[in-house]
């Protein structure tokens, strides 16, 4: 802890945040080993456990030194950082690393396809390769935040040969190459928040593919599960998040408050209250290795939770919980569910149980891997992709 103090007090003492510039002081930060200390040296971290970085934010929080928008930059952070350190090369790392955490690039998921979602494995986007390029052809869809990256990570299929799960690579797409088109879709929020990404003849170098040929859904089973400990045991205060602005509207308007009411707001704050004590427990395991299927049953609590918490909301306003201001298609780089009003966080909360892998298929997951139960039976499990219907 001595040796992490003394770090900080350095970058401050070389960086003053009241007169560098923000990229300055977030490249400084990340060279000096403090932006994710559990990270290797020379990556943006110095080995430490993962606990420690509690610390360095603290103190420079306390500085006024500002931080990345980790919001702004979620996809980026929670599955796309941990999937190039698990399965980048070294030149990989040195190259996306950095830019990555600063927030100078922002990165998206195309991972899921018009008849490949809860399926993801079925998709159909293939990849030829061409010289020490690969040609990609095919259609993303619910990509967040595409119109605002510059890089994604992609699936695409480059053995139609070989069954579903086995003829998958994984890349890394540059999102302004000629024949990446990018269009809005416009959600029940009014906002287009979401995208769909045509791609026609991308190319894409061979040294932009994390891990190796036909070894894409292993790489990719790296990134989900990351992606569900990102949504659902992200770290929040005691009474934040969702529940904190329903009991907040409670103590604000006594005379919404009924006892039907005040019975389901008590059960969803002592659920929230245990979730989030489950997600320190999560992450301090996280600490000792990669993240496991739990990740999958702290996103689907915290889908089912915010859906539950929003509802009460709406419900206890009446039509005042209805309005919200802004109905344009306006196109945001992230979901803001904090700064919005009750309306607009009871539409956008309807997403939560599809994003980052169905309800359905994460209980699939936790009934499977962690309770131990027979698995599904899938007849199309050695069938050669290019064999099933489709």
């Amino acid at each position: 802890m001595s040796e992490l103090r003394e770090r900080v007090a350095a970058l401050l003492a070389e960086h003053d945040p009241a007169t560098t510039e923000r990229p300055d002081f977030l490249r400084a930060r990340f060279d000096a080993g403090l932006a994710w200390v559990h990270f290797p040296v020379g990556l943006g971290g110095l080995g430490l456990p993962r606990a420690e970085q509690s610390l360095v934010d603290e103190l420079l929080a306390a500085a006024g030194a500002p931080d990345n928008n980790p919001r702004r930059i979620g996809i980026g952070l929670g599955m796309a950082a941990p999937t190039i350190l698990a399965h980048g090369t070294d030149a990989q790392r040195a190259r996306f690393l950095r830019p990555l955490w600063t927030g100078e690039e922002p990165w998206c998921q195309l991972f899921s396809e018009p008849g490949a979602g809860s399926d993801l494995a079925a998709l159909a986007t293939r990849a030829r390769r061409d010289g020490d390029d690969w040609v990609v052809t095919g259609q993303k869809v619910w990509t967040s935040s595409a119109h605002n990256a510059r890089w994604a990570i992609l699936i695409a299929r480059t053995d139609p040969d070989l069954p579903k799960h086995a003829g998958l690579t994984y890349f890394v797409c540059d999102m302004t190459a000629p024949g990446v088109d990018v269009r809005p879709l416009r959600q029940l929020t009014g906002e287009a928040e979401f995208n769909e990404v045509f791609l026609t003849d991308v190319r894409i170098p061979d040294t932009d593919r994390l891990g190796d040929i036909g070894d894409g859904w292993r790489v990719a089973r790296t990134t989900l599960m990351n992606e569900r400990v990102a949504i659902g045991g992200r770290p929040i205060p005691r009474e934040g998040g969702m529940i904190g602005l329903v009991a907040r509207t409670w103590r604000e308007r006594p005379e919404l408050r009924t006892a039907e009411a005040h019975d389901r707001l008590l059960a969803l704050w002592v659920e929230s209250e245990a979730l989030r004590l489950a997600g320190l427990r999560l992450r301090q395991e996280l600490a000792a290795g990669s993240p496991g299927p739990e990740g999958s049953a702290m996103k689907l609590a915290f889908a089912r939770l915010a859906q539950q918490a929003s509802a009460l909301e709406v419900e206890l306003l009446a039509e005042d919980g209805l309005r919200y201001d802004d109905w344009t298609a306006r196109r945001p780089e992230m979901v803001d569910y904090l700064g919005r009003e009750p309306g607009y966080r009871y539409l956008r909360a309807k997403g939560n149980s599809i994003e980052g892998g169905t309800s359905e298929i994460l209980r699939t997951i936790i009934a499977e891997r962690i309770l131990g139960l027979p698995v599904e039976p899938r007849v199309d499990k050695d069938v050669p992709w290019k064999d099933l219907p489709r």
